[in-house]
């Protein structure tokens, strides 16, 4: 009787071990065949790097590394492809290179920022809310880079995602994303225009949105504290799953505080050996004081 426990144990082990490699060499074939079909490697080098691999106990792209058949750029591009995770080649010049999850999402700094979106999933996102405001003390913090960066990782999810620049005086979204920014959040806050009309797909990443922050008003606060801003908010949480706000810094004195405050939560921002705990801890109270709740803090170092 147990003998017979013994053997159906090993018989079920033995299946999942035929199975598993079985995936993996279907895994081995499609990215075989992607890094053939983008042309990267020849088709006879295929059963090159299935050797190497096998001999040394090495993942095919691993193998591929190691044989110089492939650069790291050029995997990390097949890989993205084989999984439909979209990757943009670093050398791409339609895009800035601050995008570190759209040009280096397996990097450190990629896995840095995927880290930081589950801990808002866990946190917010699985709470049902929609909107982050993306806040920070002073200038330099670093909250343009990070709120971009979540929108791309958040689309690469499959979220539909929005980026909304709200920083009327300096945004930088459409300078990140290399989109237009004549028209925008400034130009609908003052009656200019429709939300529709100012919303800008990104091409390369399917399901991501800008709402850049438009020509720079001579009154960003006033703007901001019209009724229309609530109604902006209210409109793109029925048509995105996600919505991030890039805010202008405390210390500028444009409008941030409605922002958060519609969004009702936020991520504070903060900049490493360059933050002052006092300022950290001033905004902390200024949220708290517009029932905005802090969601995270971030200690930027990058």
């Amino acid at each position: 009787m147990e003998f017979s426990k013994f053997e159906r144990k090993l018989t079920v082990n033995d299946s999942q071990t035929l199975q598993a490699r079985r995936e993996d060499t279907l895994d081995i074939k499609a990215l075989g065949l992607t890094l053939v079909e983008q042309g990267k490697i020849k088709p006879s080098s295929i059963s090159e790097i299935l050797t190497y691999s096998q001999l040394h106990d090495l993942r095919f792209g691993e193998a591929a590394l190691q044989l110089g058949l492939v650069t790291q750029d050029e995997l990390d591009e097949s890989l993205a492809a084989q999984f439909n995770y979209p990757y943009i080649n670093k050398n791409s010049a339609e895009i800035s290179d601050e995008l570190v999850a759209a040009h280096s999402p397996f990097s450190k700094k990629g896995e840095a920022l995927r880290a930081l979106r589950s801990q808002l999933i866990l946190r917010w996102f699985s709470e049902g809310r929609k909107t982050l405001a993306i806040v920070s003390p002073h200038a330099g913090c670093g909250s343009s880079y990070l709120a971009a960066n979540l929108a791309v990782i958040w689309s690469q999810m499959g979220e539909r995602t929005l980026l909304v620049d709200a920083d009327l005086q300096h945004g930088r979204q459409h300078e990140l994303f290399n989109v237009k920014n004549k028209i925008g959040l400034s130009s609908v806050l003052a009656g200019r225009g429709s939300v529709e009309s100012v919303i800008k797909p990104v091409p390369l990443f399917r399901g991501l949105s800008l709402l850049p922050a438009g020509a720079p008003p001579p009154n960003p606060g006033e703007l901001l504290e019209r009724r229309v801003l609530a109604d902006i908010v209210e409109q793109v949480q029925e048509d995105y799953s996600v919505v991030l706000f890039d805010t202008s810094p405390m210390n500028n004195i444009s409008g941030w505080e409605f922002v958060a405050a519609q969004c009702s939560d936020a991520l504070l921002v903060m900049r490493k050996n360059k933050t002052p705990l006092s300022a950290a801890t001033k905004m902390i109270k200024k949220l708290q004081s517009l029932n905005a709740e802090v969601v995270g803090s971030v200690l930027a170092d990058f």
